[in-house]
Order: C-alpha cells, then sequence, then structure tokens
C-alpha cells in the first residue's frame, strides 16, 4: 500500500471513525483503526462489535492495500503534524506503516486486516430518506430519554416508526418518555418499527453536524442491522430485539393546569433550584398560581429546592395559567434535560396532581410530547 493525503483530512477522518473505536474489549484488534485502500481513495474503518463507521477521505494512491493500526497512536500522532501532505506506505506483507510528512518520519506496527471484525454490508432491505437536520433534531429531543443500566435492554434503544411520509422517534427509561415526529423525505411503502441503541444514534447525531445532502437509511431484511448511509460517512448498527412498551398509553389525555412559561427562564430557575436539591434527591417543586380572579396578569410559577443541611432557594418565573393552581415535584436532572433541548420560546406544562406525571410540550407545537414522572414530596 502507498498512497499520500492531507493531514488535515486524515485527522478530520479518523476523528470521525474513532467514536465507534472499542474502550473496553476483549478483542483487541477493535481498539485499532482498518486504513485500506477503496474508490480509489482511503477508506477508515473501526467497530466496537456493536456499531460500526467507516469514512472515505480524498487521496493519491499508488498501490493498494490494507492494515489495521492502534486508532489512539495514529490520532494522536496524525493530529501533531503540520498541515501538510502525508506519504502513507506499507511494505508488501509488512505490518509496519510508515508515515513521512514534513520532517516528521514515524513507523506505527499494526495487525493483518484480515483479522479486523468485518464491517457490516446493508444493501438490500427496507430504505427511507430523510434531511440530516430532521433527524438530527429528533435524536437530540429524544435519545437522551433512553435507558443507560441494560435490566431493559429495549429500553436502552429509540424506537424508530415509519409510516408514510411520517417517522415517529420514542425513547423511554421508566421515569420519562421523550416522542418527536418527523417528516420524511422519502414515502414508505409498508410501515415498519425498529428498536435502535441510543449509543449508535447519538454518535450518529455528531456525524449529522457536518452533512447536508439527505441520509438514507437502511434497514437489513431480517431486521438485525441499520445503515445510515451519508455523503462520505456510513454508520451501521445492531438493532435491539424485543417489544418497545406501548408508549401512546403513558401520555395522560387530559391535564387540570396548563403554564405556559419561557423555556429559557424555566431552564435557568430549574438549575438554581438544583444546587440546593444535591442533598434532597434532586427534588425540586413547582407551584403555579394563577391570576387572581383567573383573568390578567400576575400568573407565575414558583421553582424551588430545598436541604436540610444547606438552606432553600425559590425563583418566581412570569407564567399564563389556565385551570387552577397545582403543586407538582420533578427530578431536577429530568427537567433541565428535557428543558435544554427544546428551542427557545415558550412551553406548556400540562399538570393534573402532585401524583400525576407532568406533560411538556413547544407552544403551538405538536410534534415533541415529553412527559416527566413525578416525585413525592411532603407539602
Amino acid at each position: 500500500m502507498k498512497l499520500s493525503c492531507l493531514q488535515e483530512n486524515l485527522s478530520k477522518g479518523l476523528n470521525i471513525v474513532g467514536r465507534a473505536v472499542a474502550t473496553r474489549t476483549t478483542l483487541p484488534i477493535t481498539n485499532n483503526v482498518l486504513l485500506a485502500t477503496d474508490r480509489s481513495q482511503l477508506k477508515l474503518s473501526a467497530t466496537n462489535l456493536e456499531i460500526a463507521i467507516s469514512c472515505w477521505i480524498g487521496a493519491k494512491i499508488e498501490s493498494e492495500g490494507s492494515i489495521t493500526v492502534p486508532a489512539r497512536l495514529l490520532n494522536e500522532f496524525v493530529n501533531s503534524l503540520p498541515a501538510e501532505k502525508i506519504d502513507v506506505s506499507l511494505a508488501p506483507k509488512g505490518r509496519a506503516l510508515e508515515f513521512k510528512c514534513a520532517r516528521y518520519d514515524a513507523r506505527i506496527s499494526g495487525m493483518d486486516a484480515d483479522d479486523f471484525p468485518p464491517i457490516p454490508e446493508v444493501k438490500s432491505g427496507q430504505k427511507v430518506k430523510l434531511e440530516p437536520d430532521v433527524l438530527r433534531q429528533a435524536i437530540t429531543k429524544v435519545a437522551f430519554a433512553a435507558a443507560v443500566e441494560d435490566s431493559r435492554p429495549v429500553l436502552t434503544g429509540v424506537l424508530m416508526e415509519f409510516d408514510g411520509d411520517q417517522m415517529t422517534m420514542v425513547a423511554a427509561d421508566g421515569f420519562r418518555l421523550a416522542v418527536q415526529k418527523a417528516k420524511v423525505a422519502t414515502k414508505v411503502q409498508d410501515s415498519f418499527t425498529v428498536i435502535v441503541p441510543a449509543r449508535a444514534l447519538l454518535e450518529l447525531g455528531r456525524l449529522l453536524a457536518d452533512q447536508t445532502d439527505p441520509v438514507e437509511i437502511t434497514i437489513s431484511a431480517n431486521k438485525s442491522q441499520i445503515l445510515f448511509l451519508m455523503k462520505n460517512v456510513e454508520l451501521v448498527s445492531q438493532l435491539i430485539q424485543g417489544t418497545f412498551p406501548n408508549y401512546k398509553q403513558l401520555i395522560p389525555a387530559n391535564s387540570v393546569t396548563k403554564t405556559t412559561v419561557d423555556v429559557g427562564e424555566f431552564l435557568k430557575a430549574t438549575k438554581a433550584a438544583a444546587i440546593f436539591a444535591k442533598d434532597a434527591s434532586g427534588i425540586i417543586r413547582l407551584q403555579v398560581m394563577p391570576a387572581e380572579g383567573g383573568k390578567g396578569d400576575g400568573a407565575r410559577m414558583n421553582i424551588s429546592g430545598r436541604s436540610e443541611e444547606i438552606g432553600d432557594n425559590h425563583t418566581d418565573i412570569d407564567a399564563t395559567v389556565a385551570g387552577d393552581a397545582s403543586k407538582v415535584a420533578f427530578n431536577s436532572r429530568y427537567l433541565s434535560e428535557v428543558l435544554a433541548v427544546l428551542e427557545k420560546g415558550k412551553i406548556v406544562l400540562e399538570t393534573s396532581s402532585p401524583s400525576s406525571p407532568g406533560v411538556i410540550k413547544q407552544e403551538g407545537k405538536d410534534e415533541y410530547i415529553h412527559v416527566v414522572m413525578p416525585m413525592f414530596v411532603q407539602w
């Protein structure tokens, strides 16, 4: 193998695939990145056996070949080089990759490419296209709500439903539920659902920041793998098998109080209350007080946090209230995480009682719904 490429391109490519490099593994070669000539370009690939990312970068190929080398070492070395051309060479049947850039010279010992786990190919199956911004925003608003613990594997994933020209993305961890609806770029003929690991979608979200072309999604015929095809980048992930909970049953149909507030003010007040709630299981209290007589200005929401040892704090923010006064307590982390991903403007908090879930929506929009379970406290 003999080729040359620009330092900045190689560095960018290594950063992209580096997210899929295994960190804790019993298979040492998954700590490596695969370099191979392909399509008259340099192909970089990495996998942790759950997800695999491949990236193609421009290169002048003089002779074909492939090798795997330690990903972290290669990334650190390439980032230390000047922004100039890098000459890369591998002797026939050799296992040491040689790099030359300006006055820098290095040899990195590697392992045979044949020993690298095969990168799954998903060529046939159901296909759908989404605009990158639409997909990235859906991931941002939903994936964080998936479970981290593996006690219920399906909850570590995100349900993706495709029906006609609509995609619904759903995540839940037993304490909260996030649902986002979005339009797809190409209609699907037959509706279908898959459960994608949240970790895979979070990595995809990072990759989508640089994408402008529609993302093509392919689900394998046996629904075991999913491929996200972008410009010069591919991400393949295993799918989670199992039955996702009926999320529609978890969304309250009615509410007693609807409180409209500014999302920025609500988030600041929540963060302030969280400081005082650290020693109290992160519990913050919300009290909604309609205007006197139920009309005019003066409605407000009070957000508070308190701890016996530290003290307490209270913040009032302006609100528009439809319905009765209400009290409810939430986990500060769950509340701040959803407020942080919402768009600027007004949000609506729907509540029924201190023991009922709260529902958060963006004012005037029905594409996103977030349900948060309440915390039980003494008022």
